[in-house]
């Protein structure tokens, strides 16, 4: 029996193996880079050539930073902001969206809020700096025609978090949507057809038979999202913010691409590296325990 199960199972493992050969090259063989974090790490020596070891000094050296704390809170502030909402809002939409009775507005209003997630972050900030523009910007146009005040929307501390946040959620809903969406249609009818029989409404209908249903997808996604804390979204981040925003737009991502790329301080920027990715796979490790525990999900 062994034997022909794996006989069937060999095409699948032929399919895969592409994926894992590039996971391998451009994941796992990149690792050797890790030693840099405890070097004063000179390019000209080559990465297996007699550098100089200075053991934790790095980690040191970006802990007293003083622009590093806030480095930190930045990145757990705007990604968790961004994984609540991101959590919240496609739930709400998918719940409204599976209320509409009309099927053609449905699915286009499915596809309309679906195509921004194709779109990458290089077209989609140009498309934010030009409509939140505080000179020729729609949005701001809109505010004065209104009687408030332009805003600086990717130019002023306080409102540049919340562009990040906000943003993001416009730009990722939809995909969620269609995943919650895809977990209401696995709820048995009759369950709404004995709710209008004892005379609930829609509003009793949703609380009681919607969400419940839902639970156990709602809870595999906010658990496995435990794991993305300390990505607070280099690509975005990178295409909208400036120097003028670094106190409260900076992040762990930006932080090392400008100290390891820009001023070439190879060493300090992976200590920065290898910090987020331990604390990262803590985390990981944390969300899928949680997520076998109350959903029971499991990779194999």
């Amino acid at each position: 029996m062994g034997i022909r199960k794996l006989r069937r199972e060999i095409p699948l493992h032929l399919m895969i193996l592409p994926a894992l050969v590039m996971i391998i090259l451009f994941s796992y063989v990149p690792m050797a880079g890790i030693v840099i974090a405890f070097q004063k790490f000179i390019p000209a020596k080559g990465l297996f050539g007699h550098q100089q070891w200075i053991g934790l000094n790095n980690f040191k050296y970006v802990i007293n930073l003083p622009s590093f704390t806030q480095v930190l809170w930045n990145t757990l502030f705007i990604s968790s902001l961004k994984l609540v909402l991101g959590l919240i809002v496609p739930i709400v939409f998918a719940i409204l969206l599976n209320e509409l009775k009309n099927e053609v507005i449905k699915r286009s209003v499915q596809t309309t809020i679906y195509l921004p997630y194709f779109m990458s972050w290089v077209v989609l900030g140009g498309i934010l700096i030009d409509i939140l523009s505080p000179s020729g910007g729609i949005v701001n146009n809109i505010l004065v025609s209104l009687g408030f005040n332009k805003i600086f929307f990717l130019g002023d501390n306080h409102w540049f978090p919340l562009t990040l946040v906000a943003s993001d959620v416009w730009r990722n809903f939809g995909f969620g949507t269609i995943i919650y969406l895809a977990a209401i249609t696995g709820i048995d009818p009759g369950l709404y057809e004995a709710a209008t029989i004892d005379g609930a409404n829609r509003g009793q209908k949703m609380w009681y038979i919607t969400l419940p249903g839902m639970r156990m997808v709602i809870v595999l996604l906010s658990v496995l999202s435990l794991g993305q804390l300390l990505n607070a979204g280099f690509d975005q981040v990178f295409n909208l913010y400036s120097p003028q925003v670094y106190e409260s737009g900076d992040i762990l991502d930006t932080f090392v691409y400008r100290i390891g790329v820009l001023d070439a301080q190879y060493g300090v920027a992976t200590a920065v590296g290898l910090f987020k990715s331990v604390v990262s796979l803590i985390l990981i490790s944390g969300s899928y325990f949680f997520a076998y525990r109350f959903a029971r999900y499991r990779i194999f």
